[in-house]
């Protein structure tokens, strides 16, 4: 079980995240970091509904434990330069040549007048790299139509970032009736500040857009305007497995698995190598969570004190290390097993051989961020995670098929993202029209020319 931390002593110093320590043995030192275990960021076995502020009756449901885990994705993909350029990547593989309205006979760009105002007074472009970003941080996507007066057309396709947005707790049929739109990042929306959104069925936008707007008969045969909203949320999730509010990436495994902090914790060791210009010896990782158990467990609640208690803290473990009567000794320290069977370690003190130069760091670093790379579903030679001649960076045949299949790949995100423009379509009577994101496909030297787009439905040349 995980140790109960009372709120009462909160640890109210700041603590830095890298610190190297003085062994005082023939100028070997000691890297002391500060890590957040990321093993567990994606368990939410103990997701609690919660109420919607302003809506008496009614509950969402968090996204993640602390309803902080979008930003807290966010954050951690950002922090690292590999994992923010493969979803940088992904997003414009994804976005391919741009997303067109196609005639369904000519196959070329429609010139339907009304279908073209509606694309440049909606952004569709800029709308559709919204979607597609959201989707592949978060592997869904929210966007809301909004009707005209009489409800007869669809004029407005808004993006709604997926990171503010709540789904209300699906009520016995297993349906999810609203989308709460809000600011949820640190604290709890008040009153009037969460925006309530109707939803259509998620497998049948467009039939359900129909019935309530009476341009379709319902369950009950009848025929009828049933509400008098004219703003509607779509939903779009990308299928994982066992997946019931907010789907979990498949590249979760790559902080399930402990690959992402392996990546940080060696750019940390090598990092201060190359900026203190000293023998680093050991790396001492100590979890974010360990000082805040420190100063609870002791009762400490001057700041002062707390900073005091956290030095001494520092030089024990500068005293293990470097101390002529600790060797051949052991450390005990706490641990637990989380949920998914990891293993949670207060402090753990790594040897990373002293002698070694900056520079020995590259081989450790290139298996990391390839590992990185595997789990975003991006290979490293596209994207020069891989750096240097010696890498086998592969010919310029082998990166045009990697390119190619990369693309060809985006299918299934391509039909997901297609479906509220196809709602749009339908709903307006603009039958003649097909929305579709063509392909860009690298030539060879001798057709005299770098690319060329492809209509993947078509297979033909555009």
């Amino acid at each position: 079980m995980t140790p109960k931390i009372k709120n009462q002593y909160t640890l109210k110093v700041p603590v830095s995240d890298t610190e190297l320590l003085d062994l005082g043995v023939d100028g070997i030192m000691a890297s002391v970091s500060t890590v957040e275990d990321t093993t567990s960021v994606f368990d939410d076995w103990r997701m609690q509904f919660r109420p919607v502020p302003g809506y008496a009756g009614e509950m969402f449901a968090p996204f993640g434990i602390d309803n902080q885990l979008p930003y807290k994705i966010r954050e951690l993909i950002g922090s690292d330069e590999v994992t923010a350029q493969n979803k940088l990547f992904n997003v414009l593989t994804c976005y391919g040549a741009g997303l067109q309205l196609q005639d369904s006979t000519t196959k070329e760009p429609t010139k339907n007048a009304e279908a073209n105002k509606f694309a440049r007074r909606n952004a569709l472009s800029s709308f559709y790299l919204e979607q597609i970003t959201d989707m592949k941080y978060y592997f869904y996507a929210v966007c809301i139509v909004i009707l005209s007066k009489d409800g007869s057309r669809i004029n407005r396709l808004v993006h709604k970032d997926a990171c503010f947005c709540r789904l209300q707790k699906a009520d016995r049929q297993g349906r999810i009736r609203h989308v709460y739109y809000a600011n949820w990042q640190y604290k709890s929306p008040q009153k009037g500040e969460v925006e309530r959104i109707s939803l259509l069925r998620e497998h049948d936008p467009i039939g359900d857009l129909m019935v309530k707007m009476g341009k379709e008969a319902g369950m009950d045969g009848k025929k009828f305007v049933r509400t008098k909203e004219r703003k509607f949320a779509i939903l779009l999730r990308f299928p994982t497995v066992g997946c019931q509010y907010y789907p979990t990436p498949y590249y979760a495994a790559m902080f399930r698995g402990g690959s992402y902090d392996e990546k940080r914790l060696i750019s940390a060791a090598k990092i201060a190598k190359i900026r203190n210009h000293a023998s680093v010896k050991y790396q001492v990782e100590v979890n974010r969570d360990y000082w805040q158990k420190l100063i609870s467990e002791e009762r400490i609640t001057d700041p002062l004190k707390q900073r005091e208690r956290i030095k001494k803290e520092k030089e024990n473990i500068r005293d293990f290390v470097a101390g002529v009567h600790n060797s051949g000794k052991a450390w005990i320290t706490g641990f637990y097993i989380d949920p998914m069977g990891h293993e949670v370690r207060d402090i753990r003190v790594v040897n990373i051989e002293g002698t070694k130069e900056g520079g020995d760091y590259a081989d450790d670093i290139n298996v990391a961020a390839n590992t990185l790379c595997y789990a975003d579903n991006t290979h490293p030679n596209l994207v020069g995670a891989v750096p240097g001649k010696s890498q086998q960076n592969n010919s310029g045949s082998d990166k045009r098929e990697l390119f190619t299949m990369k693309q060809a790949m985006e299918t299934a995100f391509h039909d997901l993202l297609l479906r509220p423009l196809e709602l749009v379509c339908e709903f307006n009577g603009w039958d003649d029209i097909v929305p579709t994101v063509p392909m860009i496909m690298l030539t060879t030297l001798d057709q005299h020319k770098d690319a060329e787009r492809i209509n993947p439905k078509q297979q033909q040349k555009l």
